[in-house]
C-alpha cells in the first residue's frame, strides 16, 4: 500500500479521496475539499496494480467488483475526481515511464490493416443493436450531437441538429453522388437521401450495422437512393461529388492516415469536396487510454490536429474549412450515460453485471475527458481544388437556417424521460 499511497498523494491535489485498502484501513488524499469520494479496495493485488497501470486496472477492478464505492459515491464521481487531477497523475515518475512505453508501442496499438480493421470495428459494433437502442436517440446516431441549447435540447433534437449542421456544409443537389465512409446504422445516409435527393453509397465493415441500416432505408422509403455495402474504405472505387465520413477516422490509426486521406482525394470529382467529422485532441500526439483500447475500441485513436494536417498536406488536399466542437460531445455523452443508467436493468438482461460495469466506466470516462481532458471534435471540409468549396462561409449559415425552419415544422420530438422508459422491441 505504501507505493499506492505515494502515487495518490502526488495525484490527488484537488478534491478528496477517502480510500479503504484491502485490509480495511482508511487513507485520505487530497486537499480536504469537495468533491469527496469514498472507495474501497477488495483485492490486495490492487495495491500494486493501481501503481503499475492505474487507468487500466481501476476500470478492470470496477468491472470485477474489487473496486467499490461507498457513502453515496459512484464510479462517475470517482472518474470526475480523476479528471480534475489528470496532470498530477501524468507527472508521477512511474506514469511518465508508462506513457513513454505507450508512445513507443503506438504503431502496433493503432494497427488497422485491411482485414484487421474489420475485426477491431466488429469488436464494438457487432453486439446487439438492442443495447444501443437503450441509450442512443431514435435515429441511432452514435457520434457527437450538436446542441443549440444544452440546457433544454433533448438528445433527439441535438442529433437532428447535427445532421442539419453537417448537411448545410455540403451544398447537395438532387442526383448528386455521395460516398459515405463508415455509415454506422445508416442515419446520415438516409437523412442525406431524404432531405437532398442525393444518391448515397455507404460503406461499413460491421455486418450487424449494415443489416439494421438496410432495414431502416427500406422503412424510410429511400432504398432506391442509398446502397449499403460491406467494404473497407480502401476497397471503394469510383468518383463522387461528395465524400462524407462521420466518426470513422478514429478507427483508421495514424499510420494509415495517408491511406485514408489519399482515398478521399481519389474518390472526389475535380469539383467535389469531402466532409470529415472526427474526435481529436488539442494536445500533442498521444495514445488511447488503455481501458478504452483494450475493452472498447481496439485500434482506435483520437488524432492531434498536427497529425491530421500533416497527412492532408502530404495528400495534396485543401483544408477549405474547419470547425472545432469543444463541449458538444461532453453534453452528448452525458445524455448517453444517463439513458444507459435509466435502462441498466434491460442492459443487464441482455448481457450481465460485468458488461454493465464496463459500459458505465466507458461512458463516464469518455464524458469527463471531453469536459476536463484534451479531447474535442473537429469537422473538416477537404477538396482538391482551391475553390471547390464556396469561398464565402455564408452559404452554411443560410442553408442551416432554411433546414432548421423546415425541421421545426415537422412532428414534435420525444422527451428524454419518455425515451428512457420505452420498451425495446
Amino acid at each position: 500500500m505504501r507505493l499506492l499511497a505515494n502515487l495518490l498523494t502526488k495525484f490527488v491535489r484537488r478534491g478528496t479521496l477517502r480510500l479503504y485498502d484491502a485490509g480495511g484501513r482508511l487513507h485520505e488524499f487530497g486537499d480536504g475539499q469537495d468533491p469527496t469520494i469514498t472507495a474501497r479496495l477488495n483485492d490486495r493485488s490492487l495495491h500494486w496494480k493501481l501503481v503499475a497501470n492505474p487507468e487500466l486496472y481501476a476500470g478492470e477492478a470496477y468491472m470485477d467488483g474489487t473496486l467499490t464505492f461507498e457513502e453515496g459515491s459512484t464510479v462517475t464521481d470517482f472518474l470526475y475526481l480523476f479528471s480534475l487531477n489528470r496532470a498530477g497523475l501524468a507527472s508521477h515518475g512511474s506514469q511518465r515511464l508508462l506513457r513513454r512505453a505507450w508512445r513507443g508501442l503506438k504503431r502496433w496499438q493503432q494497427d488497422n490493416p485491411l482485414g484487421g480493421a474489420a475485426k477491431n470495428v466488429r469488436h464494438h459494433y457487432d453486439i446487439s443493436d438492442e443495447l444501443y437502442r437503450l441509450f442512443l436517440d431514435e435515429d441511432m446516431q452514435y457520434s457527437c450531437a450538436y446542441f443549440r441549447n444544452p440546457e433544454t435540447d433533448t438528445l433527439e433534437e441535438a442529433q437532428r441538429y447535427k445532421l442539419i449542421h453537417a448537411t448545410s456544409k455540403l451544398r447537395l443537389e438532387p442526383g448528386m453522388s455521395v460516398a459515405e465512409i463508415g455509415s454506422g446504422w445508416g442515419g446520415f445516409a438516409i437523412h442525406l437521401a431524404k432531405s437532398t435527393g442525393a444518391r448515397v453509397t455507404a460503406i461499413n465493415v460491421s455486418p450487424e450495422q449494415l443489416r439494421v441500416s438496410r432495414e431502416r432505408a427500406r422503412a424510410a422509403g429511400v432504398a432506391d437512393l442509398v446502397e449499403f455495402r460491406e467494404l473497407d474504405y480502401r476497397e471503394l472505387d469510383g468518383r463522387f461529388d461528395r465524400v462524407v465520413s462521420v466518426g470513422m477516422m478514429e478507427h483508421v490509426g495514424t499510420r494509415y492516415f495517408d491511406d485514408y486521406f489519399g482515398k478521399i482525394r481519389d474518390l472526389l470529382t475535380d469539383d467535389g469536396f469531402a466532409f470529415v467529422h472526427c474526435i481529436g485532441r488539442m494536445s500533442p500526439p498521444g495514445t488511447t487510454a488503455p481501458f478504452i483500447r483494450k475493452y472498447i475500441f481496439p485500434g482506435g485513436s483520437a488524432a492531434a490536429l498536427s497529425e491530421t494536417f500533416a497527412s492532408t498536406e502530404r495528400c495534396g488536399l485543401w483544408v477549405a474549412d474547419m470547425e472545432v466542437l469543444r463541449l458538444h460531445y461532453y453534453w452528448t455523452l452525458r445524455h448517453w450515460r444517463e439513458r444507459f443508467t435509466a435502462n441498466r436493468d434491460k442492459a443487464k438482461a441482455l448481457y450481465d453485471e460485468r458488461f454493465c460495469r464496463m459500459w458505465e466506466f466507458y461512458l463516464a470516462s469518455m464524458e469527463l475527458i471531453f469536459l476536463n481532458g484534451s479531447n474535442m471534435v473537429f469537422q473538416l471540409l477537404l477538396s482538391k481544388k482551391r475553390d471547390a468549396v464556396p469561398v464565402w462561409r455564408d452559404y452554411m449559415i443560410d442553408d442551416e437556417r432554411a433546414m432548421l425552419a423546415t425541421a421545426a415544422s415537422e412532428h414534435p420530438l420525444q422527451s428524454d424521460e419518455s425515451y428512457a422508459r420505452r420498451e425495446v422491441t
